[in-house]
């Protein structure tokens, strides 16, 4: 396992290398550009103008989505906040969701808290929550980032999304991207890295100083969440058993998992009922799942069930916000308590959570070989329906990655669609011969 991290670390590195030197050759022909990117007090291109994007106007299925190139580009409006160039773009299961109308209520009062008193519209919006690219303009007390920077981040839900040329975000939310990684690569990681820390962290009572040798239990382990838990959890020292379809076992064993269960391969509640007790149980598939989970943490030891599938955001869409979240807050309290009190089990959901620094330290991990990104499928920015039907489809094994801004040397584009391609053969093939 080692050495195929190794081997992968050396290829990404490769990778970053040819990337660089394309970049090189891309200032050669525009002169002096380089000195105009660390000028604060330059402006990003179309800065007053509009920009390309893809909106929806009303919630339903693919149809609704719609190219446009009439979009208002962001502007800087506090001092905290930076300008990015987007680069690349990772859909996640949230993104298909949200275009049919998930959350709409609670998202949009948190946009605005005085939609509570109208009825004024929440469209147009912009989906798309990854992000890479680079920093083009900055507010007056931005400290952490300098213009020409390159970044990634996870765009919160409540604001316009990534699907677009640019977006503004608070230098909080943002972190330097890992060096080892291209734009496409490292698209595919700050969503899914930041909701895994803010569950496993702030749910599950886990860290790097407090996870080694901690039995942890992913089910749904090949997606986008679940292949960066796996590999981070390992980083951190825990023993990992992974449930997941057959054709993702070589992908999640790759990834370092110490067991993997075939869901379709017999009764895995069986399976995993033979097994040593887990100190935190890591739910990504909801539905039954808790029903049978609470039986496999250690009782009464601080064992903790963590789940992202929450009612939340389904009850304030149907009862209401006030007796939508009233009625998740009562479900929460009274599952808590009731295995509190039964086994010493703490029940706990799961969020997202914008978190730039916690993205820092992600991306000293990448540069380190310990997580590697998992690109299952690319699109070109003109393709963004095509990427929303690949998601849709389900049993993913990895991210799907939207290119917003095509490489100019043809070369490097092609290096990068290979590695990524090649980043999942080579762990199930790694995985093949341990």
């Amino acid at each position: 396992m080692a050495s195929a991290r190794a081997m992968t670390s050396t290829r990404l590195l490769c990778l970053f290398n040819a990337t660089a030197a394309g970049s090189i050759k891309t200032l050669a022909r525009t002169g002096c550009r380089v000195c105009l990117t660390r000028n604060m007090s330059s402006s990003p291109p179309r800065l007053q103008g509009c920009m390309s994007a893809w909106i929806i106007d009303q919630y339903g299925s693919n149809g609704v989505l719609k190219y446009t190139e009439e979009t208002t580009v962001p502007t800087i409006s506090s001092a905290t906040e930076v300008m990015i160039k987007v680069h690349a773009v990772s859909l996640n299961p949230l993104d298909v969701a949200m275009r049919g109308g998930y959350g709409a209520k609670l998202l949009k009062l948190r946009r605005d808290p005085l939609s509570v008193m109208d009825n004024d519209t929440e469209f147009p919006l912009i989906l798309g929550r990854d992000l890479s690219g680079v920093v083009v303009d900055c507010g007056s007390g931005v400290t952490h980032f300098a213009l020409g920077d390159e970044v990634w981040a996870a765009v919160p839900p409540w604001k316009q999304g990534s699907l677009a040329e640019y977006v503004t975000l608070t230098e909080y939310e943002v972190s330097h991207k890992p060096k080892v990684l291209s734009h496409i690569e490292a698209a595919s990681i700050p969503y899914v890295a930041n909701t895994s820390l803010s569950a496993l962290v702030n749910g599950g009572g886990l860290c790097r100083d407090s996870s080694s040798n901690k039995r942890v239990l992913i089910t749904g382990g090949s997606g986008g969440v679940g292949t960066f838990a796996i590999q981070l959890l390992k980083a951190w020292g825990a023993h990992v058993t992974v449930t997941c379809s057959q054709n993702a076992v070589g992908l999640v064993r790759g990834l370092g998992a110490d067991e993997v269960l075939d869901y379709t391969a017999g009764d895995v509640v069986e399976q995993l009922e033979m097994m040593e007790k887990f100190d935190v149980v890591f739910d990504g598939v909801g539905g039954d799942t808790e029903e049978w989970a609470m039986g496999l943490l250690k009782p009464w030891s601080g064992a903790k069930y963590v789940t992202l599938v929450t009612p939340l955001l389904l009850n304030t869409d149907s009862m209401g916000l006030l007796d939508g979240t009233l009625n998740a807050g009562f479900s929460l309290q009274s599952k808590a308590i009731q295995n509190l009190l039964s086994s010493g089990v703490f029940y706990r959901w799961g969020f997202y959570a914008p978190d730039g620094p916690a993205l820092d330290e992600v991306s000293k991990l990448v540069d380190a070989g310990k997580i590697l990104p998992v690109v299952e499928a690319q699109f070109s920015f003109t393709q963004v329906p095509q990427a929303f039907q690949k998601l849709e489809k389900g049993h993913a094994r990895g991210k799907t990655v939207v290119r917003v801004a095509e490489e100019d040397d043809r070369q490097t584009e092609e290096l990068v669609q290979d590695s990524s391609t090649e980043t999942v053969e080579s762990v199930q093939e790694t995985a093949k011969q341990s």
